[in-house]
């Protein structure tokens, strides 16, 4: 199919199913690694579209996006997310499925605050909490009120998770890692009960959250390709490990929530304390949770190391994982040794 022709079959599907008139395909917006996601004006309004890459045929990514639609869908009007507006599972539209949310206006964050903003500890503080009470609105959405049983197998995410990785890691070996196995082991050994299950989000920190443009304040929370059913603590412990992390350490993804490595803002422990008093859930076993946080997140992304090696991709980003990965596990092998969260 030709560009012009795509484009065309896609104004004319909004339309339809949107019920929007002079439909404008916009720019492709930042942030979101794995998906496309480009602006979409409207007469009525902005809309925003998100799809796979176009020339990447992959069930798993389709997969992702459709399972990102229905879970925003299912928490309209309960927590903070983006309007689902529309679905096409024909990927001969545009090449791949795609799903249409509302637009948000807001600015996503990383490693600096925004020009104008207070640049102190409390509005970092304030931020932390936001985002906290963001995440409670989300575990605290019983999910078998909006969304059927198949959705996900409601225990065991953790365990299946470890053992996978693990697995995966040492089918695709390229390098020694002995953190990995020491630490993925440990997890297994030490699983705490699981109190709660809940909607997680899977990737969760303020990277992946949209707020107001003008003050500390979450609007909604984004891609949520991800997410499954677990322990809320999964969500909570990726947020607080990148919360005030050791400055003297080597630091694994330094840009990731970069703004909060600050040493006067409150410690982790208060921003769990925070979601816990949103969720009335404990948050006794979130050391546990920090400590699996990192080393998940080690295990994952060395996939695009092996790439690297492999001569398969090569940009900064996997360039950057001959030290990345090696730095989470380095970190979470210290949260380990000290027994406690930060």
């Amino acid at each position: 199919m030709q560009p012009v022709d795509a484009e065309r079959r896609l104004q004319a599907w909004l339309a339809e199913a949107t019920g929007r008139s002079d439909i404008v395909l916009g720019q492709v917006l930042a942030g979101g690694n794995s998906n496309v996601t480009r602006l979409i004006e409207t007469r009525e309004g902005r809309l925003v579209l998100r799809h796979p890459p176009v020339n990447v045929i992959s069930d798993r990514a389709a997969a992702g996006i459709e399972r990102e639609y229905r879970v925003i869908a299912a928490l309209a009007g309960r927590a903070p997310v983006p309007k689902a507006i529309a679905w096409c599972a024909d990927p001969a539209m545009i090449g791949q499925c795609f799903a249409v949310t509302e637009w948000v206006e807001g600015v996503a964050l990383t490693e600096h605050l925004p020009a104008g903003w207070p640049d102190t500890d409390e509005t970092v503080n304030q931020l932390g909490l936001t985002m906290v009470e963001g995440l409670a609105r989300v575990h605290a959405v019983d999910w078998r009120e909006v969304l059927p049983a198949d959705f996900a197998r409601p225990d065991g995410f953790v365990q299946r998770q470890v053992e996978r990785w693990l697995k995966v890691r040492a089918a695709d070996r390229v390098r020694d890692l002995p953190l990995l196995e020491e630490i993925g082991a440990w997890l297994l050994a030490h699983q705490p009960g699981m109190d709660r299950v809940s909607v997680i989000h899977c990737d969760f920190h303020l990277d992946n959250c949209l707020v107001a443009p003008d003050r500390p304040e979450l609007r909604v929370i984004l891609d949520w390709e991800m997410a499954t059913l677990g322990d809320p603590l999964v969500d909570l412990g990726l947020c607080l490990f990148f919360w005030q992390r050791d400055p003297a350490a080597v630091l694994g993804f330094p840009f990731v929530q970069g703004l909060t490595n600050r040493p006067g803002v409150m410690p982790a422990r208060a921003l769990a304390e925070h979601w816990s008093a949103a969720t009335g859930f404990s948050h006794a076993a979130i050391d546990y949770y920090i400590v699996f946080a990192a080393w998940r997140l080690a295990a994952i992304v060395e996939g695009a190391w092996v790439l690297q090696t492999h001569g398969k991709v090569d940009t900064a980003y996997s360039r950057g994982l001959e030290r990345d990965v090696p730095a989470l596990l380095h970190e979470a092998a210290a949260i380990l040794e000290k027994g406690k969260v930060r």
